[in-house]
């Protein structure tokens, strides 16, 4: 999403002339931290973890305030090798947001700097001569000593004009880490109103958090194999209850079968995370209803990926 796309859906805010704002994309390979960064510097969640790699899925927009100045960044889908179709789209999404930002974040580990996912981000980066900074994070997971040989090779390698060591689940140089995009913003609007932290639907946080809590008690193929969508949601005022009803997506009657559990009990298990984690995003009590459904082989079909917004 563009600066144009932005300022055609969005009413910007009143500002003054010296006011700065800019579009900052974080790509890189699956796993590497992009979602724990966003939601660190937004200090709140607004994108869903998982250990598990290609969590993330859609672009996830998080706007951070700051003192005359606004910053939207993008968290990308992890940018990797595929022949799904799924992925392919989780891919193209994130490698688009290149061209469409101000400045590129690309983040990468420090104990995997040579991680082959990279060499596609690498040649895509090529291509466009945006602002570009290197985040190494996980700095927290080894020794400091290996981070001047992956700051010199990347630095031979690419126009970088910053490169910030962090760890986005401790918060070590993420303060460095702002003050150096706030430095190069552009002069322009607030796109977003204070208040506002994510451009995302309510319903869209409800899938999002349903879909983490598949990831986290399921394993295998499940996690991939899955989808939400959000149907009825319905606010009780006299019961101060959010009633919400969605639809897990999988692809075989197996995977329903484990979904559900053994008398419904890993059903329950999700639904009991979902809901707790709901509660605390909404400020409110939450009934959920979740309920099961086979989409055979729904990732390799593009009509089934386009109904399930992807």
């Amino acid at each position: 999403m563009s600066r144009k796309d932005i300022e055609g859906k969005h009413i910007a805010e009143e500002a003054g002339d010296d006011y700065l704002s800019g579009l900052i994309a974080i790509i890189g390979p699956p796993n590497v931290g992009k979602s724990t960064l966003l939601n660190r510097l937004l200090g709140t969640k607004v994108a869903i973890v998982s250990p598990k790699p290609q969590t993330t899925r859609n672009r996830i927009m998080g706007i951070y305030h700051g003192d005359g100045f606004q910053m939207v960044f993008m968290d990308t889908p992890g940018i990797h090798k595929t022949k799904t179709l799924l992925h392919k789209s989780m891919v193209a999404s994130a490698t688009a947001a290149i061209s469409e930002v101000d400045i590129v974040m690309v983040m990468i580990e420090m104990l995997h700097p040579d991680d082959p996912d990279i060499s596609l981000i690498l040649a895509d980066l090529k291509k466009t001569k945006k602002t570009t900074l290197l985040v190494i994070n996980k700095i927290d997971q080894g020794p400091r000593e290996l981070l001047l040989p992956i700051m010199d090779e990347y630095g031979k390698v690419l126009p970088l004009e910053a490169i910030i060591p962090i760890s986005a689940l401790k918060g070590d140089g993420v303060d460095r880490l702002l003050k150096e995009l706030r430095s190069r913003l552009q002069k322009g609007p607030a796109f977003f109103p204070i208040d506002m932290k994510t451009d995302q639907s309510e319903a869209f946080l409800v899938s999002e958090t349903i879909r983490e809590k598949i990831y986290s008690h399921t394993s295998k193929e499940l996690p991939y194999s899955s989808a939400v969508t959000v149907g009825d949601m319905e606010t009780l005022k006299e019961k101060n209850l959010l009633s919400i009803q969605a639809t897990i997506h999988v692809e075989s009657d197996s995977q329903k079968a484990i979904l559900i559990g053994r008398k419904g009990k890993m059903i329950k298990s999700i639904g009991q995370s979902a809901r707790f984690e709901l509660e605390k995003i909404f400020g409110i009590h939450i009934f959920l209803d979740l309920r099961v459904r086979v989409e055979k082989n729904w990732s390799k079909d593009p009509r089934a990926l386009r109904r399930l917004g992807y």
